[in-house]
């Protein structure tokens, strides 16, 4: 519910997807895989094959485990992808100590998943992946088999020489990932500064639309409201001297409650007049239960029942409005009452670290083929099931825009949406949405919003501000 904080921009590219590093683990499987079986059997050198295979075979079931138990396209924390990372780099090295450590000519690719998180995690953890990879190419250098050779001789390198190698592949290591980062890097302040400049220019379009639109709805509506209220006054005038008839007293209260309201309408255009100069005392905040009901309340004529359970740990969770939020959740509302055979149950909880919004039918769920790439651009699940609208039959289908949108739109406001279906014997869809609890309590830490900025740059009186990473300033 809050708006998008620089800090956000600045760490919402270093999520690896999931997919990302299962394909290159099944290259590196692929490569591994080869050169053993060309070794061992095409060019006949001895080789421990079975501990060999056994490391291969390890990091093709930790790939088919991930692939069923995320979906396909998941986006890994940096804490997870390190991990995987740092598995990786282990892997690497077992196989390189059963097949003559820096000796073998295959040790560069210790390279490969330090320059991975180079180009996508933080400095940090590409810092700690360099230290692992040092330090496996140290302990290569002393504890390994002998290199594969032919014949009964052992192929040993010069310590010298082994040093060098050592040596250089650290070098490698420094530069290459330095290299890397900073190139990436540049290419993430690049984009963080496009995107904080589409937020603010998108920002003051649409302050100026509301503000042009607030000004002709309070200029059209002026005229007819002055005539109702010079009519109703005068009507009040000419009633003024028949108190002794009873049937002019109800006129009296009936016109005396129109002059009331056309009061009210006159204040309320003359705030709509002025709504740039007070537009953050008009969008504060909203609970999350008024949240859901301002997402539930336009659905309800859908003919489909509509459950809600709302209830959580310590205090409702209050934020800034963020048009982002409603869309999104409307648009995952409607996709479930259009399966849904005759519920659907919204169910939001919180606590102090997590506040998390579920959104479940009855209907007959994700087709396997479908929640894998639910989420991509033209991937639609449509093509039966109900339409939104009472009366219109099935739903003659999409393009797969709709969902692709709300989930760019709310992982874009901090949220983590998962899909599933419900275990049998129960069935129907499961789409759960879930926020840190600080991103869903408006402001933290002093960080201020782009709306904020943008309404400043409006009013003229925004200083300076420097963009995420210093790429710039607004």
């Amino acid at each position: 519910m809050s708006d998008i904080h620089p800090r956000d921009l600045a760490t919402s590219h270093r999520r690896l997807k999931l997919d990302t590093l299962v394909r290159l683990r099944w290259l590196a499987i692929a490569g591994q895989t080869s050169a053993l079986l060309v070794v061992h059997f095409i060019l006949e050198y001895p080789l421990q094959l079975s501990f060999c295979f056994a490391l291969v075979a390890a990091s093709a079931w930790i790939n088919i485990f991930l692939k069923i138990r995320q979906p396909q396209l998941h986006r890994l924390s940096e804490r997870s992808a390190t991990l995987q990372l740092a598995y990786d780099l282990s892997q690497l090295g077992g196989l390189l100590a059963l097949t003559g450590g820096l000796g073998n000519p295959f040790a560069f690719l210790l390279l490969a998943p330090v320059m991975v998180s180079a180009a996508g995690l933080s400095a940090h953890k590409t810092v700690l992946l360099g230290i692992l990879a040092t330090a496996i190419a140290t302990f290569l250098a002393w504890v390994h088999l002998p290199l594969p050779w032919p014949g009964a001789e052992n192929f040993t390198l010069p310590p010298l020489y082994l040093t060098g190698v050592w040596v250089a592949l650290v070098l490698s290591l420094c530069f290459m990932g330095a290299y890397a980062f900073r190139v990436a890097e540049e290419a993430r302040q690049l984009s963080d500064a496009l995107t904080a400049s589409e937020l603010v220019l998108a920002r003051e379009h649409h302050l100026h639309a509301l503000d042009g639109l607030a000004a002709a709805a309070a200029h059209e509506l002026g005229t007819p409201l002055a005539t109702i209220y010079l009519t109703a006054k005068e009507l009040s005038g000419d009633l003024q001297g028949a108190e002794d008839q009873p049937v002019t007293a109800g006129h009296r209260e009936d016109i005396a409650l129109i002059l009331s309201q056309a009061e009210r309408c006159r204040e309320i255009l003359s705030k709509l007049s002025s709504l740039s100069d007070d537009r953050d005392q008009n969008f504060q905040g909203l609970p999350l239960s008024h949240l859901i009901e301002e997402v539930v309340e336009p659905c309800r004529a859908f003919g489909v029942a509509i459950d809600i359970d709302i209830r959580g740990e310590g205090p409702e969770p209050i934020g800034l409005r963020n048009p982002a939020i409603p869309y999104g959740l409307g648009n995952l509302l409607e996709n479930a009452i259009d399966f849904a055979d005759s519920t659907v149950k919204i169910t939001a909880r919180w606590d102090a670290q997590e506040v998390r919004i579920e959104i479940a039918d009855d209907g007959t769920g994700f087709a396997p083929d479908v929640i894998t790439r639910l989420g991509e651009p033209y991937v639609t699940a449509r093509g039966g099931g109900r339409d939104a609208r009472p009366g219109q039959g099935k739903s003659g289908g999409g393009l797969g825009l709709g969902f692709f949108i709300a989930k760019t739109l709310l992982e874009r406001t901090g949220a983590d949406l998962r899909l599933r279906n419900r275990p049998p014997p129960a069935k129907g869809a499961v789409v759960r949405i879930s926020w840190p609890r600080l991103a869903m309590d408006g402001r933290q830490g002093g960080a201020p919003a782009w709306q904020d900025i943008a309404g400043e740059i409006a009013a003229g009186s925004a200083p300076d501000r420097t963009l995420p990473n210093g790429s710039g300033s607004l």
